[in-house]
Order: structure tokens, then sequence, then C-alpha cells
């Protein structure tokens, strides 16, 4: 008797088993983009693709009309050039974090560094260099060079940059543009196009000179050079497109999301400062907030020898003291609409 309900229950199994047809197995799912697509080829049939919407539109970043770096054409009518300008902007228009926080950072240093380009006649398009070479930030690279210009020691030296144990002006960022500004006038008389010289400043003056030589042209463009000096005008190029015409590229900033300047008071020091923490206190601010505006102090202590003297900024606030005051208005605010080429 128990031999035979087996039987009988295994005859039932399969008999369900073959019952199942296609049309009422369970279809697998896929979901892509928030959307469920299913593998049954007849439903997909029946099924506009075109009626379905994706989470978010994404265009490619379009190139029209002339492009200038320091008033010198950018010749996009070769198709080379015009896909390695592509690429970097496809790089800073779609890396939205790092964009924004450089864009951020440009309204706290932009008026200065552009002052002091105007003063010393180079084009304030460089101040894009300063972008593309940290961020606007004080950083070191592996090849140990640092602040906002990336000077390696010797030519921050060879530029008037003071840098031993307790100071370093490589992070002040008004002393590098300047020491920048005198690299960029020797490179500019030395290649004749500042396009060459902002190269220049990613692979060093000699070894340009050496490329242009072994391949006998005079343009950058015309140039095969190392991936990153090849990058390297594109990526200025990007930035200032972007910072330009933020709006154009999907970048909508209110004057509230910006970085404020900060504002200080200049003190002239001529005596060895031994504790930098109890200068700070004895003239009304802390130790971090005069490193904060102050980075290129690197120890704990000044020592000032005979007949020299420093600067010594000691910060009071922030260039526009009513910004904390208008964040209940942001909803307000008229968003930046940059400015047109």
């Amino acid at each position: 008797m128990p031999i035979f309900v087996t039987l009988v229950t295994l005859i039932l199994f399969k008999s369900l088993l073959m019952s199942i047809t296609d049309s009422n197995r369970p279809m697998p799912q896929t979901k892509i983009g928030g959307m469920n697509l299913f593998s049954n080829c007849a439903e997909e049939l029946s099924t506009n693709v075109d009626d379905f919407t994706a989470p978010q539109r994404i265009h490619p970043v379009r190139i029209s009309g002339d492009v200038y770096f320091a008033n010198e054409l950018v010749p996009l009518i070769d198709q080379e050039v015009r896909e390695r300008f592509d690429k970097e902007l496809l790089v800073n228009t779609f890396w939205h974090s790092n964009t924004i926080l450089d864009y951020k950072l440009a309204n706290k240093y932009f008026k200065e560094i552009e002052e002091i380009l105007k003063k010393n006649d180079v084009p304030t398009d460089f101040k894009y260099l300063a972008v593309a070479e940290s961020g606007l930030r004080n950083v070191n690279s592996p090849a140990g060079a640092s602040g906002f210009w990336q000077f390696l020691k010797g030519t921050g030296l060879e530029y008037g940059l003071e840098i031993n144990n307790e100071v370093d002006e490589r992070y002040d960022y008004e002393k590098a543009t300047l020491a920048a500004c005198k690299y960029l006038k020797d490179a500019k008389a030395k290649f004749g196009t500042w396009t060459l010289a902002a190269a220049s400043y990613n692979v060093g003056m000699g070894k340009l000179e050496q490329r242009l030589t072994e391949q006998q042209v005079t343009n950058y463009y015309d140039l095969y050079l190392n991936s990153e000096t090849s990058r390297y005008i594109f990526r200025i190029l990007s930035y200032k497109m972007v910072f330009e015409n933020p709006k154009k590229f999907g970048f909508h900033f209110k004057p509230s999301d910006l970085y404020q300047p900060f504002d200080y008071k200049n003190v002239e020091v001529s005596k060895s400062i031994p504790d930098l923490a109890q200068f700070a206190i004895d003239n009304g601010t802390s130790y971090k907030m005069l490193k904060v505006v102050n980075p290129w102090l690197t120890s704990t202590k000044l020592t000032i020898s005979e007949g020299n003297n420093y600067i010594i900024k000691i910060p009071t606030g922030y260039i526009d003291e009513a910004f904390f005051d208008k964040q209940s208005q942001i909803a307000q605010e008229e968003v930046i609409e940059g400015k047109s080429e």
C-alpha cells in the first residue's frame, strides 16, 4: 500500500510540472535605471522602449565658436585637437564634486590672483593654470611640488621664494603667484607664445625645447607629448569654459554657495617669535586661524635674522560679514548666470 501511494504521488507531480507552459512560468526580470525590462520576447515586442523615462537626461558637451587661451586661438578645426579638448570638458563637466569645490574656492582667491597677473602683464587666463595644478589648494605632489602653483623647491628658490625649516612661501599664494608670473614671462620670451609658456610650466623649459627641436615644430598643438602635458592646456581651457559659463554646463550657484575671502590686518614683525600660538593670542586670534591665513608659516616659531622682517596676516573676519546673515534669504537669491563669451 505505501508503495502504491508513492507511485500515485509521483505521477500527479509529473503531470503538474508538464502542465506549466511558457505563458504561466514566472519571468525573470532585469532592473535597469529604475525600470523592469522583461526577458519575455513577446512582452518586449509589445513594449515601446521610448515610453520609459530614465532617471536623468545626459547630453554630451558641445563645443561651438572660437576658443582662445591667453588671446591665442585654439585650432579646433583640427579633429585631434578638438577631441583632446572635448575629453577634458567632459571630465570637468561631469566630475561634479570636484568642479563645484574648485568653483567655490575660486570666489575666495581669484580676485587677488587676477590683480597680481594684471600688474605683471600676464594674461588673466593663467589663473586657471593654478586651478589645473592644485585646485586652489596648498597640496603637495609626490615629486615634491607644493602650493597653489606647485613649485618644486629648486624652481621656487630660483624665482625668489623663501623655503626653509620655518618658512615656505610656496604656500603663500600671493607670493607664489608673483613667482609664477616671473616664470611665465621668461618662458614666453623663450618660446614666443603664452600657450607654449603654459606647456613648459608642466614639462619644464628644457624638455619642451628638446621636443620642439626633435619634432621640428613651433606650435604646442603640433607637438607629440607625454599624456599629462598633452592634456595640460586643455585642462586649463576646460576650467575656463566651465567657470565662465557655469549655467551652460549645468552648474547653478547662488552667492551664498561660494566661499568668502578672509578679511585681515597686516602685522609687520622684525623680531623672532619663539611661540606662534602665544603670538596669535596676543594679536586677538587663534593658532589655528593664524596658520589658516598664513600657511607659509610651517613651524611653531619664526626666527628672524637682523635687518629682516615679515608681514603676518591677522584674520579679523570675512570680506562680506553680512554673508552669514543672508542665509535665511537663500531661496530669494538669484542663480549666478556666469559670463558669456
